[in-house]
């Protein structure tokens, strides 16, 4: 079976200095600390690129260079080593950039600015480099709750199978904002409908499509749910379907949601809840799309911030923010649960786990 380097993306600070590198062995989920791949500040989220050969981080900030904005930042990779080299840093064009994507073509890089509520898209060079801005959309709107939703929050961006929409979870609207993506220009354009809405108050968060593309769901970080919406691929059009808890009946602390996947056969979904650190397992009908809850399992830790399926679906790698650490889980193909596969590494405040295959 392939190997893999695993890049986590953390919270800087006294634990960690920027982004770093595992090997990832796919027979045993074995992880294998390889160091600190690259210098950066506070690398939130990682982005890789169709290639293999270069890897983007948002950079969650609120200056950079003096402005009120952001940073993004395009690394060249090792392919021998996993070590990265900063090939250059753009503003995101907003503040607190928390989440970004390669669109298919391997031609952009998406953003989404989480406190000052904007998405934008940025040209890659043939270099790997990272142009200026080829679009930029500030969002509006806001939500009920006065605290959280005092106006739009962006807090991910995602590609339509197709790579003809551009989806965006905006948390503090309480929308999922639909764009038209012109692949050859890199420009984002409002779709009809430009947006469907989601439980107000509830703040979605996170979006995965389903492989087959024809389901889309959204974690509501506020409300602690999961949507399901039908996709309409033709015209970019969500409609939904259904609305699940992501906690036991009996909890009654504070929680928030903050991570979703959907497994690569499809038929299962994950979903990390903080305050209650734990993994939400469900099953997706094959044909409805809609979820039933399998079981909830302990994150191993404090914050699963994040969370990645290896590209086997065979482990599960989650990110503990506030316990400093990873640990990883068997992942049962058969049935979606989770067992403690008996690692734990240390890393500070992780937030992003990615897989890259290795040579």
């Amino acid at each position: 079976m392939a190997n893999f380097f695993v890049y986590v993306g953390p919270y800087t600070g006294p634990k960690s200095q920027g982004i770093y590198v595992y090997k990832y062995e796919s027979a045993t989920g074995k992880l294998t600390p390889l160091g600190l791949a690259a210098e950066s500040t506070n690398p939130s989220y990682l982005a890789i690129h169709p290639n293999h050969r270069f890897v983007y981080a948002a950079n969650e900030i609120g200056n950079f260079a003096g402005q009120k904005s952001g940073g993004v930042s395009a690394f060249a990779m090792d392919r021998k080593t996993g070590k990265l080299t900063l090939l250059n840093e753009v503003a995101s064009g907003g503040i607190d950039p928390c989440h970004l994507m390669v669109d298919k073509t391997g031609k952009y890089v998406l953003v989404a600015n989480y406190t000052s509520g904007s998405v934008a898209a940025f040209p890659i060079l043939a270099d790997g480099r990272l142009g200026k801005a080829s679009s930029f959309v500030q969002h509006t709107g806001h939500g009920i709750n006065p605290e959280r939703q005092q106006g739009p929050h962006a807090h991910c961006i995602l590609l339509s199978p197709d790579n003809r929409f551009v989806l965006a979870a905006d948390l503090g609207a309480d929308r999922v904002v639909v764009y038209r993506f012109d692949a050859a220009l890199g420009k984002l354009t409002p779709n009809d409908p430009p947006y469907a809405e989601v439980k107000a108050g509830s703040g979605p968060r996170h979006l995965a499509f389903h492989p087959n593309g024809k389901f889309l769901y959204v974690n509501s970080e506020m409300g602690n749910i999961v949507t399901v919406f039908s996709y309409d691929a033709a015209h970019g059009t969500l409609k939904e379907l259904q609305t699940i808890s992501t906690l036991p009946k009996d909890f009654k602390g504070q929680s928030t949601t903050a991570e979703i996947a959907v497994h690569p056969s499809g038929r299962f979904l994950y979903c990390s809840n903080r305050g209650h650190e734990s993994l939400a397992v469900y099953a997706i009908d094959p044909v409805k799309g809609t979820l039933t809850l399998v079981e909830i399992v302990s994150s191993g830790g404090k914050e699963p911030r994040s969370f990645e399926l290896d590209p086997s679906g065979h482990y599960l790698i989650s990110a503990n923010q506030n316990s400093d650490n990873l640990t990883v889980f068997h992942l049962d193909a058969n049935t979606g649960r989770l067992t403690p596969a008996g690692q734990v590494l240390e890393i500070g405040a992780p937030v992003c786990v990615k897989f890259v295959p290795m040579e």
